[in-house]
């Protein structure tokens, strides 16, 4: 009885370390769920691990926006538990010869992806700890050489469970790049000569808000508060779009219907709207590397 006892109790503490050592894994792609690809990805982690815990980000990433990716991945990532590992599939330049990659971060985030812009963002929110190329020679589904258009399935989501499932350490993804990966340029958040400047990195897509890149605490440094009335320009390239009077205010019904504002957003940046309207829509203000903003204090 003594024996069937500590056997029981052995099996439930390795049972409960097993759960416990492995790590979320959550899946981010552009394709939608029209057909089985994101189905496809979750039966390979699963097979991989069966009692991996898989997640969506989301997988309406508009096709082949690795801006967008790279933007979603940082607006998202750090709510999730240290060690989580991200599976990005924006990939199109999937079977070329753009590398594929894990990064860690500082604070102990994987993210699993095609080297091509999509950790801009997280790179500089989080700070790179060490970047590996996938050695796909040993990283990759078994039978899958000959496919060259679905590594998120073949490659991505194969090493990122594996990862996750403690299956493979960091160092056995493959050989270290250092911290280098490839980064979108675009205008940083900067305050000079009594102006500020920001890049507008995304929409609130339902309700075509506009939102910047610019903190919250750099406009209050610099004697900006709510309440003041802003003159904004907007530009797209070298183009301005639209320029007006907007007043900073807390949330949208502190101004009538219809009105154009300015607030801090959820990210705690600097936004445009209209109160129950659509900014985007009205104004045809959209957002990207090459959209930005100048305001100034009235």
């Amino acid at each position: 009885m003594k024996k069937y006892i500590l056997m029981l109790l052995l099996t439930l503490f390795v049972s409960c370390e097993k759960t416990i050592d492995k790590s979320p894994l959550a899946l981010q792609t552009d394709f939608g769920r029209k057909d089985n690809a994101v189905a496809s990805m979750y039966g390979v982690a699963l097979t991989v691990d069966k009692d991996l815990n898989v997640y969506d980000l989301t997988h309406e990433i508009p096709a082949f926006n690795i801006w967008e990716a790279a933007l979603r991945l940082d607006q998202t990532a750090r709510y999730w538990p240290e060690g989580t590992v991200f599976v990005n599939v924006v990939d199109p330049g999937v079977g070329t010869e753009r590398k594929s990659v894990v990064m860690k971060t500082t604070n102990n985030y994987y993210f699993v992806t095609p080297d091509n812009g999509a950790l801009t963002f997280v790179a500089e929110s989080l700070g790179v700890e060490e970047v590996r190329e996938i050695d796909e020679a040993v990283n990759r589904l078994t039978n899958s050489q000959k496919s060259y258009t679905f590594h998120g399935r073949d490659v991505y989501v194969y090493t990122g469970a594996k990862l996750a499932s403690k299956q493979i350490t960091f160092e056995q993804v493959g050989k270290s790049l250092g911290t280098n990966i490839t980064k979108i340029e675009y205008e940083k958040a900067r305050f000079e000569n009594n102006e500020f400047f920001a890049n507008i990195p995304i929409l609130d897509i339902q309700y075509g808000n506009v939102w910047s890149s610019l903190p919250r605490k750099l406009m209050l440094d610099n004697g900006v508060q709510v309440g003041d009335t802003l003159n904004v320009s907007i530009y797209n390239g070298n183009e301005l779009i639209w320029n007006g009077d907007v007043k900073l205010v807390n949330t949208f019904a502190d101004v009538a219907e219809g009105d154009n504002m300015s607030y801090f957003n959820s990210e705690l940046n600097f936004s445009i709207a209209v109160n129950l309207g659509n900014f985007s829509e009205k104004y045809k203000v959209y957002s990207g590397p090459n959209w930005s903003m100048k305001i100034m204090k009235k």
